[in-house]
């Protein structure tokens, strides 16, 4: 089918916004040496990006209801090209921080965008294993986020790699218009009230509060984490230098390469035998929070949990298809765009959040940088626990439910 190919073109802006969204865990030493960021500030300056992607989800999901992916996507990329050339050229914390929130608000659908081609072209069974090979890409994008721009920053200015990005930014939204068709309109095209009645009908769903907890709060915390606070941690509490936290970054990188790419190829078979979608989604985050765990108590093997914290993650693109199941195809972008708001609004909670922890714990108990991170994963280690103990608590009373609503509902 020629959508196999067009998928390309959307994997391409998904690629750009996994890179966009870690490379400042990377870069940030260079930021706080050239601009003298307290860790708050630095945490503001990076989550500025989850502020804007979260506060266009809504509207976004109206937008690709209507408009359909193609031109949302396309018209948003530019947005984002526009945020890295103002980010490489800004010289104030607060150009810095208007920057990246344009290139949070232009990548807010790269994901979303894919998803909802998917579920227009394509049968649901089909859908978790696509929608993992778009995440491939997105890993793909951590990865060069990682020690590859560490080696690319011994050479280039970090000013200078942004405007390469937007270059390549610019290119993928003209990619996207080019070769990419519309979906196509089904039925008379719905007012905004009603459609706004659509987002109000997916945040009223029990199977929304079902999945959000786990797959807002968890996610968006290891969002914070990968993006940002993954060196310092393991700068100032393991002792590594900026190279070696680079590496550590890579393996995670690779296990969620994994992890994708084992979805691409084992999610149909496996729901065959029965392991659905949302078993993988529960077992991959229990994974991920135990592994967390293991990185808070400073267990030896360092690569090893760093690895299976992100190969626990890489389950996350099932909480949008197990999500898709409760809804129609007309109701998928608004849907999606409504958990994704949750992840984002998480992410920026956490990665602002564990910057504020950290400043007040040396401020007001004396600590140095490493307890006050200690303190700071640990809080966030107890709402990932609580998120986790309410998808398992909830999965019974949501089994007996799809039961009694039929198969329009099962994953």
């Amino acid at each position: 089918m020629r959508q196999h190919y067009l998928l390309f073109a959307f994997a391409g802006g998904y690629f750009l916004s996994y890179l966009y969204r870690t490379v400042n865990a990377v870069i940030s030493p260079g930021l706080t040496q050239e601009l003298g960021l307290a860790s708050g500030a630095l945490g503001l300056l990076t989550s500025a990006y989850f502020v804007a992607f979260a506060a266009l989800q809504l509207p976004a999901g109206i937008l690709l209801d209507r408009y359909g992916p193609r031109r949302v996507e396309a018209a948003l990329l530019v947005v984002a090209g526009t945020g890295a050339l103002l980010f490489a050229l800004a010289e104030s914390v607060t150009g810095l921080v208007v920057a990246r929130a344009l290139i949070g608000a232009g990548v807010a659908v790269c994901l979303m965008a894919p998803l909802k081609a998917l579920a227009t072209w394509y049968p649901g069974e089909r859908q978790a294993s696509l929608g993992a090979w778009i995440m491939t890409a997105g890993s793909v994008g951590a990865l060069v986020a990682t020690t590859p721009t560490e080696l690319a920053l011994r050479y280039l200015h970090w000013r200078t790699l942004f405007v390469g990005l937007a270059a390549v930014t610019f290119a993928v939204a003209i990619w996207i218009w080019l070769a990419v068709p519309d979906t196509p309109r089904t039925g008379e095209r719905q007012g905004l009230k009603t459609q706004w009645a659509g987002v109000r009908r997916v945040f009223a769903h029990s199977r929304f509060w079902w999945i959000a907890p786990l797959g807002g709060f968890a996610m968006g915390a290891f969002f914070a984490v990968q993006g940002l606070w993954s060196v310092p941690w393991l700068i100032e509490v393991n002792g590594y230098d900026r190279a070696v936290a680079a590496r550590h970054l890579l393996v995670l990188g690779v296990a969620m390469l994994v992890g994708f790419l084992a979805l691409g190829m084992f999610a149909m078979p496996l729901a065959r035998r029965g392991l659905h979608p949302r078993h993988l989604f529960g077992l991959g985050f229990g994974l991920n929070t135990a592994s967390f765990a293991a990185i808070l108590g400073e267990l030896p093997g360092t690569y090893v949990w760093w690895s299976l914290y992100g190969l626990g993650a890489s389950t996350n693109i099932l909480a949008f298809i197990v999500l898709n199941d409760g809804f129609g195809k007309e109701l998928a972008g608004r849907a999606n765009t409504a958990l994704n708001l949750l992840m984002f609004a998480g992410g920026f909670g956490a990665q602002w959040g564990i910057g504020l922890v950290v400043d007040a714990a040396r401020a007001g108990l004396g600590f140095d940088t490493a307890d006050g991170l200690r303190l700071a994963f640990t809080l966030v280690l107890v709402l990932d626990a609580l998120a986790y103990a309410w998808f398992v608590w909830g999965w019974r009373r949501q089994a007996a439910r799809l039961s009694a609503v039929g198969p329009e509902l099962r994953t």
